[in-house]
């Protein structure tokens, strides 16, 4: 049956189409690409892009609006029309392609994709792109660099502009990665390709395109801030005033939560931020909310989170159960272990989804005793924690019990 459009009318196979166009231009494009655009009644795409192809195509050209329409309402009004979506390099890696395909089925769209520029940036320098990170700094924080620095990675990011790469240089230097060699690949696959090469703290390059690509070998020196692969990262690396979720309760209540991709996380009280923190660095899809009371300790969350590489995190300032409400619906929650407040534990049930899990930590025996009930009433998992550490005694050594943590893990039916 033919597909059918917004207002229920039948649209034809493959109405829309999607070109890429490298910086080549119009020379980059086949035989196939020309005609779709030829034959295309309306051409959406950039102005430069509507202007190499205006000797051929004989559309009515349409540039995006500013701002940018991520709903694509101006595209989906002439579905069934031939239409062409111009774009560059490969539409489908941070490309129109993405936002057009959350609209549009595949059956009803034709892509030519061209390279894109991180492919032309591994061709030049001869990187297996298996082998390396990729990243997407246009338009967003150059934080999410963060977690990628290890040693010895390669990394293949897209900037935003021509002071990227000076600001990355920057940040790299002051995380003491300053050795690592930067390289800019400025205008790939056009008439003005250029690449550059500097060393993180004796970068000096200047008028650097603002189409490039920066290439990061990274070389890491004695105080390098590394943030380590898994969860329970070191106390330090956050700012705290004490109320933390120490590193080892923190490995295994993650352990508790299993994030799983693309998972929303509500951490309830949460401190310096950093269960969610962790939660968030456990895969680049993941997403958090971090509800704080306190104005200076949600202050210092956001502040953690950007030195953390993941500064999506969202900092909600408030009290709970009443900054809960119009939340978006979680797959897991968190509570800390200060706590005593059966409403708040009460609210987070009703909230979580169905499959949804909640793990509650309590140090108190207030907080503890709510969750014995809460188990005897839903079942669940009880796990009491108790951890020592070696500290002196005079001359010699001894344990010293850290206060001990009764946890609560289940799963909403």
């Amino acid at each position: 049956m033919p597909a059918k459009g917004p207002r229920g009318a039948k649209l034809n196979q493959k109405w829309l189409t999607i070109v890429g166009i490298g910086e080549d231009g119009v020379a980059g494009l086949g035989d196939e690409a020309k005609q779709r655009i030829a034959d295309a009644e309306i051409i959406f795409g950039g102005k430069r892009h509507l202007a190499l192809v205006s000797s051929f195509a004989k559309g009515d050209p349409r540039p995006w609006p500013v701002p940018f329409d991520t709903e694509m309402h101006d595209v989906l009004a002439f579905a069934g029309k031939p239409v062409c979506v111009l774009a560059s390099g490969d539409p489908f890696f941070h490309g129109v392609g993405v936002t057009l395909a959350r609209k549009v089925k595949p059956r009803e769209m034709h892509v030519i994709p061209a390279p894109s520029a991180i492919s032309l940036a591994a061709a030049r320098l001869g990187w297996a792109l298996q082998d390396i990170e990729t990243v997407s700094l246009h338009g967003r924080p150059i934080d999410l660099i963060r977690p990628l620095l290890q040693p010895n990675a390669r990394i293949l990011a897209l900037t935003s502009d021509a002071d990227a790469p000076v600001a990355i240089a920057r940040l790299l230097t002051e995380l003491d990665f300053g050795a690592s060699r930067l390289t800019v690949l400025e205008a790939l696959g056009g008439s003005k390709e250029n690449l550059r090469s500097a060393r993180a703290d004796a970068f000096d390059l200047e008028n650097i395109n603002p189409l490039n690509v920066l290439a990061i070998e990274i070389e890491s020196g004695p105080d390098a801030r590394i943030l380590p692969l898994t969860s329970g990262l070191a106390d330090h690396l956050f700012d705290h005033d004490g109320q933390i979720t120490k590193h080892d309760i923190r490995a295994v209540t993650l352990s508790a939560l299993a994030p799983r991709r693309g998972e929303l996380l509500w951490d309830i009280g949460a401190g310096s931020g950093s269960i969610g923190i962790e939660w968030m660095l456990a895969h680049p899809s993941m997403r958090a909310v971090a509800i704080e009371a306190d104005p200076i300790r949600a202050a210092r969350i956001g502040h953690n989170a950007a030195a953390c590489g993941v500064p999506g995190l969202i900092v909600v300032e408030g009290s709970a159960p009443k900054a809960l409400a119009r939340l978006e619906t979680p797959d897991a929650i968190f509570i800390g272990g200060g706590g005593s407040d059966a409403g708040v534990l009460a609210a987070a049930i009703k909230a979580l989804r169905s499959g949804g899990r909640l793990v509650a930590n309590a140090v108190t025996l207030e907080m503890e005793t709510l969750l014995l009930a809460r188990h005897t009433e839903l079942g669940g998992d009880l796990t009491r924690i108790a951890i020592s550490r070696a500290a002196p005694v005079g001359s010699m050594q001894a344990w010293r019990p850290a206060m001990p943590v009764t946890q609560w893990s289940w799963i909403k039916p």
